[in-house]
């Protein structure tokens, strides 16, 4: 089995996590397997690597991906937001490095029946495991109204969501992604004004916004940060790759947060530092893919890498 999917920031990745031998890593995100297998070469010969991921497809290509370092791996159908019972079943109090490479892969898009893409008409699914509890279906077709406009504005930033969501409603039952793309052209058609081609397609929003809502993406990132730095020790690293600012946002403010010291009370003469700062951030600006890069994995051009490092 071929790998279909390319790591983005593949070297970034392996500069910022500075793997050594002896190391214990996790990659929360494994997909495909291409950065924790050079996780695993940079840390030999004795590193190891714990890799989760919720699709049981992605595991099943990582598995033979790393079949080089299977006695150096711990592999679970699990998503990274269950991190620290994942370390505590190994008995791993602390990790040197995480890496989590968010949102869906390559792999997940190219797979026409999942409904991923709107390129291909399919089933309207979008989940990433079958732990998911609800599919895009179950979504388009039994949110109400306003219910369906607020995911399309909240997770994927749709201008148009409320009329969006009036179509949506009037057409259903939807129930492929072939069926939800005629609705959407029909209320923002692709040519916009002389005829021309937008630029993006008028789905891409859309179908963001239900895959994030269908596999709780962003509040499952919100709730693994926390659990990330306070499984590293001191010179630990974590490296988060975000494709879209929603992702992006929340990566951010946790890394600005952290690495700062809180006062209490603010704004005295006397004070008491409440908490210290736990992290710093190694680049305050994202690290973004290369002009190379982006010509040769133009899924990469709009990832941004943030990096952290735990005091």
């Amino acid at each position: 089995m071929n790998t279909p999917h390319k790591p983005v920031l593949y070297k970034e990745i392996i500069h910022a996590l500075q793997p050594r031998r002896g190391g214990r890593y996790v990659d929360g995100t494994l997909g495909a397997g291409g950065h924790a297998r050079g996780i695993l070469e940079a840390s030999a010969p004795d590193g190891r690597l714990l890799g989760l991921d919720v699709d049981p497809q992605a595991l099943a290509i990582a598995r033979e991906t790393l079949a080089p370092y299977e006695h150096r791996i711990h592999l679970a159908q699990a998503s990274y937001a269950t991190l620290s019972a994942q370390l505590k079943t190994l008995h791993w109090e602390s990790v040197d490095g995480i890496v989590l490479d968010l949102g869906a892969s390559s792999m997940q898009f190219d797979t026409p029946e999942r409904g991923f893409s709107f390129q291909h008409d399919a089933p309207l699914d979008m989940r990433f495991g079958p732990s998911a509890l609800q599919t895009a279906a179950d979504i388009v077709n039994a949110y109400s109204e306003s219910e369906l406009a607020d995911v399309l504005y909240e997770f994927g930033e749709e201008r148009d969501s409320r009329k969006l969501a009036r179509a949506i409603v009037k057409a259903r039952p939807l129930h492929t992604t072939g069926e939800l793309v005629a609705v959407i052209e029909a209320v923002s058609p692709r040519r916009g004004s002389f005829g021309r081609l937008r630029t993006v397609h008028p789905a891409t929003r859309t179908f963001q916004a239900l895959r994030i809502a269908v596999n709780d993406e962003l509040a499952s990132v919100a709730k693994t940060l926390p659990q990330a730095v306070a499984s590293l020790p001191v010179g630990g690293r974590l490296a988060v790759i975000s494709f879209h600012s929603l992702e992006d946002r929340i990566v951010k403010d946790f890394f600005r947060e952290q690495s700062k010291d809180l006062i209490n009370p603010p704004y005295e003469k006397l004070y008491e530092v409440e908490r210290k700062a736990t992290i710093k951030e190694v680049n305050r600006k994202p690290i973004l893919p290369s002009e190379e890069e982006t010509k040769n994995n133009p899924r990469a051009r709009s990832a941004k890498l943030r990096i952290a490092e735990k005091l």
